[in-house]
């Protein structure tokens, strides 16, 4: 179901891969609390017909320790015969012992559902940006998605986009160039998943709503994002002021003359634009064409001084019973998508074969 209805794919390939992935993501018990729980829907045949990939994750507010349920992976196999399923999916899911549940990628339909769960759309949360650095190649590269044989003008879209740089005081929305004073105010080193695992958590405690992972889970979690085919290779990042502090941190996936996927951005209060800043230099010198990823309030206004673009492809949605915790994800105080939610998964940007 996942590779026909998730992936559009034809073939059934990878499908031994990614059901040993399924099952260590789901099933193993570094992945579950016995409590919160995927969810199959079984048909009237007595066959499988619907999945809710469920993600147990330990968060807290001003010190309580609550438990979260992350919905990921949604399928219901013929929705016409049995048009129900994904709402039967979901109120098993919402009828667990979580003090919160939500989701980072749901679509029109499934939001519909949400809704009347009474879950909140979340919609600071839910915009995918986009900064183009090289126009001309991400001009190109869009075109090369649609027809492949494009993508031999690469060296033509280069030479375009030297000749047409911005100058170098002047933000454009067509394209970026490292602004002296300004991309080079922090430095930049690139950790090991320990380094990078403990700079995560201590960024962490700048929002009152965010998760509460252990050593092993966190490590776990950073082993999972290693590998995503589809979108390049990985970068990780954590910058400092001059004076040693730490500023923030991000984690990216892209190849030269692409699209960078962002997974992360982490930010302390204040050195919002300048991580942004950063974060537009490495993927220019990386020769990257453009970098796209998921919105968090902390980083909207830094990045509409910048020239990001957004637009919606699906929602982050959130469900409790608690007014606390839906004031907290509402007004921007909570710390989701990325890490907190499922784009650290293999599911998200790899291949299985």
């Amino acid at each position: 179901m996942f590779l026909r209805i998730l992936r559009r794919e034809r073939t059934a390939a990878g499908a031994p891969a990614l059901a040993a992935y399924l099952d260590e993501l789901f099933g193993a018990a570094a992945g579950r609390d016995g409590e919160i729980v995927s969810r199959v829907h079984v048909g009237r045949d007595g066959r499988p017909n619907g999945f809710l990939g469920v993600l147990p994750q330990t968060m807290q507010l001003d010190g309580e320790r609550l438990r979260a349920a992350i919905c990921t992976t949604w399928m219901v196999d013929d929705h016409q015969a049995d048009p129900f399923a994904g709402a039967r999916l979901l109120k098993a899911v919402l009828a667990g012992p979580q003090d919160l549940a939500f989701s980072e990628t749901s679509n029109h339909l499934s939001t519909a559902m949400w809704r009347r769960t009474g879950a909140r759309v979340l919609a600071p949360y839910s915009l995918e940006y986009l900064r183009v650095i090289r126009p001309a190649s991400f001009v190109l590269r869009m075109a090369a998605n649609r027809f492949a044989p494009l993508g031999a003008a690469a060296p033509l879209a280069q030479l375009a986009d030297r000749m047409a740089a911005p100058g170098g005081k002047r933000l454009s929305w067509a394209g970026y160039r490292p602004h002296a004073g300004k991309s080079d105010a922090l430095t930049a080193s690139t950790p090991d998943e320990d380094e990078l695992a403990r700079a995560i958590r201590e960024l962490l405690a700048h929002h009152a709503l965010h998760p509460h992972w252990s050593e092993a889970q966190l490590a776990r979690m950073l082993a999972h994002s290693r590998v995503k085919a589809k979108h390049g290779q990985r970068v990780l990042r954590i910058l400092r002021t001059r004076g040693g502090r730490l500023a923030g941190l991000f984690v990216y996936y892209g190849s030269r003359g692409g699209i960078a996927r962002v997974m992360q951005v982490m930010a302390a209060p204040g050195m919002e634009g300048a991580v942004l800043e950063r974060l537009l230099a490495d993927a220019h010198d990386g020769g990257l064409a453009a970098i796209r990823g998921r919105t968090q309030p902390a980083l909207l206004d830094a990045m509409l001084d910048r020239k990001f673009a957004f637009l919606h492809a699906s929602s982050t949605v959130f469900h409790s019973a608690r007014a606390d915790l839906v004031a907290a994800a509402t007004e921007g105080r909570a710390f989701l998508n990325g890490l907190s939610g499922e784009s650290w998964t293999r599911l998200v940007g790899d291949r299985f074969v």
